[in-house]
This record gives structure tokens, C-alpha cells and sequence, in this order.
């Protein structure tokens, strides 16, 4: 989506923002995926404002960059004029909405402050949710039709040229990648978050011990669903980046010139998919920002742990879902032995040429036909 520019040709002044750069990838972008873009103008607090929008996006886009025009949230905003009647649901086509170029409307409600809030009442707090989790590799044909959607193309691309990519340790060549996740998959973020429990306490068993079994094969890349603002000190407090460990955390993305950090919720985007065939709006990782920062990656030699299969809608057979880590300090989930069992696997197939021949579905399957260690 293009934001604001001044209307040169009005008395009115017309109120800008930065530009966002759109991108295309030829792999994926083609002439007949074009996007058709329409300007609107809308009224807010007695200004004017003008945005670009295309078919391909969603209400949800729409009201995501009135927030970012305005600091207006989507749950306080009234849209008037826009279309007749109800405004759509968020997951509405905007091509569909049948708007005129130069469509006027009025934008309602009251923009949010700048003040701080109570930790616990974070908006980067992890969305943990599992029970409302799908599993993709059950519809591929499905999935392909998001990787294949405009709007989604676009946004991976947006995402890419926003990413900024910080080495924390130079990659190793013919290493694989692993794209590991955090919460809930190798730590318990509830009492680490509320600091009820020492970091330390909060991993999940056998964490160091998988990591370093699997590093001599994989590069390894953190991207976590929370925010950078405590992601990498915790990673240093849980001796992940840091320590004298026979491990290194390969890459993460630079925020500002003086502090790295990891992959974390900004490179995530909302996807609009189906669970028990009915829309559904969730976040998404998708690995092809990673690709196209790093092209000597691709399908053939990563792998992505989530506790969360949601997050692989656009690279389906590349996911590995883990079982949730929870409970930190209970004796069930001190007798834990996940990590373990994925390190074996991960190392079972290390020397597979083209990871696209697996199924990381049945992974445990697999391990049961394992010689016993």
C-alpha cells in the first residue's frame, strides 16, 4: 500500500507520510498479477488525506494504514462514506469494494497515546493461542493460492526491503538453515516475561545440548513472535548469544546502528487464510524474506520449528511443529526430552540433499525407525 503525498491542486493541505518501496520478485511476480492501485482521500480532525490502495489489499490494509496515517486504532476507528452500508469484515477484497478513484470519506475516532504501559499489558507479548492452530500440509493446493497472492507477494517483499540483516556470526558455506523459534518452543515465555522465574529456569531441557549437536550442519537463525524491545536480552540471559558455547546465532536484523536484534514480530505480516472453512486472519512467518536476503538458501535446505503450525502457511512443507513448552519448573516439563528427540531427527537428516523430499509431518514417525541411542 502507498501512503500520502501532498495534493498539489487543493486548497486544503493535504497531510504526507514516508512512501512505502514495492518490490516485485520473479519467482513469483508476474503480468498477470499486476496491481491495480486506487487513490482515496479521506478527513480526519479537520485534515486531508490521501493514500493509495490496491485491489489486492484488504479492509484489514485499509484500516492498518489509516492507523499508520493517523495513530488511530482499527477498533476505534469509524469509516463514513466509504461504501454504502456496513463496512466490509477485515478480510474483504478491496477490488471488491467497487470504489471510484478519488473516493472521499471520513475517518472517525480518537488516536492513541505514546504513553508506557505495564509490561504485562505489552502489545509484543507473544499471541500463544495454540488452540487455534491448522495445519497447512493438510491443504496444499490451498496454501499455494496464498503464496501465490498479490497482496501476500507484496508484503513478503515489503517485509524484505524493510528487514535490515544484522551477522552476528559469519554463515558457513554448504551449512543448511534452521529457522527456530522461541516462544513456547524452546522456552517458556510466561514466567519469563512476568520475571517470575530466572531465565535460566525458564528453558526448555536440553536446549544448549540441541543446539550445539546441530550446529556443525545448520546455520541458525532466530525469529520470534515477540518484540526486539526484550528478545535479545533474554537471549543473553539465557546464555544464547554471549556465552562460550559450541554454538553460534548466525543472523538477526539491525533496529538501530548501536543494537542488533533478532527476527521478531515486525517481519511478520497478517495472511488471511481458512480454519474449518471459515475466514481467519493470523500472523505469518514467511521464509522467503530470509531467501531473498540470503539467496544461498532456499526450499531445499531449510527447516522451520514452531510450536505453532500457523505460522508455516506460506512455506508449509518446510515446517516442523514442535509440542508447546509450558509449565517451566513443574516436574512434567523438567522431564521434557523434545529437544532431544528433534536434535536426533535434525541430525538424521543433515545430509539429505534437497529437504523438499521429506515430510517433517510424521517426524517423530521417523525417529521411532531409528536405531536406539
Amino acid at each position: 500500500m502507498n501512503s500520502a503525498t501532498m495534493d498539489t491542486n487543493s486548497t486544503d493541505p493535504v497531510y504526507p507520510v514516508l512512501q512505502t518501496t514495492i518490490f516485485t520478485t520473479d519467482t513469483h511476480l508476474d503480468a498477470n498479477t499486476a496491481e491495480h492501485w486506487t487513490e482515496l482521500q479521506f478527513t480526519w480532525a479537520g485534515k486531508i488525506f490521501k493514500l493509495d490502495i490496491a485491489d489486492s489489499d484488504r479492509v484489514f490494509d485499509l484500516k492498518a494504514a489509516l492507523h499508520g496515517l493517523t495513530k488511530v486504532p482499527s477498533d476505534r476507528q469509524k469509516i463514513l462514506g466509504l461504501v454504502k452500508g456496513k463496512l466490509p469484515p477485515d478480510q474483504s477484497r478491496i477490488g471488491d469494494l467497487g470504489l471510484a478513484p478519488g473516493k472521499k470519506f471520513t475517518l472517525i475516532g480518537t488516536p492513541e497515546g505514546d504513553e508506557i504501559k505495564d509490561p504485562s499489558q505489552l502489545e509484543f507479548l507473544p499471541d500463544v493461542v495454540n488452540d487455534l492452530d491448522v495445519d497447512f500440509t493438510e491443504n496444499l493446493a490451498a496454501s499455494d493460492r496464498y503464496q501465490h497472492d498479490a497482496r501476500n507477494i507484496r508484503k513478503v517483499q515489503e517485509a524484505t526491503n524493510n528487514l535490515q540483516v544484522n551477522i552476528i556470526h559469519p554463515l558457513r558455506q554448504g551449512k543448511k538453515l534452521l529457522v527456530l523459534d522461541i516462544d513456547y518452543t524452546i522456552l517458556d515465555t510466561k514466567p519469563l516475561t512476568s520475571g517470575s522465574l530466572p531465565p535460566a529456569e525458564c528453558a526448555r531441557p536440553g536446549l544448549h545440548q540441541f543446539l550445539e549437536a546441530i550446529y556443525p550442519y545448520y546455520d541458525i537463525c532466530i525469529w520470534s513472535q515477540t518484540s526486539w524491545i526484550w528478545l535479545e536480552t533474554k537471549l543473553v540471559e539465557l546464555g544464547m548469544i554471549g556465552a562460550n558455547r559450541r554454538y553460534e546465532i548466525s543472523f538477526g536484523e539491525a533496529k538501530f546502528h548501536f543494537a542488533s536484534r533478532l527476527l521478531d514480530k515486525t517481519c511478520m505480516f497478517t495472511v488471511f487464510t481458512e480454519r474449518d472453512n471459515k475466514p481467519w486472519t493470523h500472523s505469518v512467518k514467511a521464509l522467503q524474506i530470509i531467501w531473498n536476503h540470503f539467496p544461498q538458501f532456499n526450499a531445499s535446505n531449510t527447516i522451520h520449528v514452531d510450536d505453532l503450525s500457523r505460522n508455516f502457511a506460506l512455506n508449509p512443507k518446510e515446517g516442523l511443529k514442535i509440542s508447546a513448552f509450558k509449565g517451566a519448573h513443574t516436574p512434567e516439563a523438567m522431564a521434557d526430552r523434545e529437544l532431544m528427540k528433534l536434535g536426533r531427527y535434525m541430525l538424521h537428516i543433515a545430509n539429505v540433499e534437497d529437504f523438499t523430499s521429506l515430510s517433517h509431518k510424521h517426524w517423530k514417525n521417523v525417529l521411532k525407525s531409528l536405531p536406539r541411542q
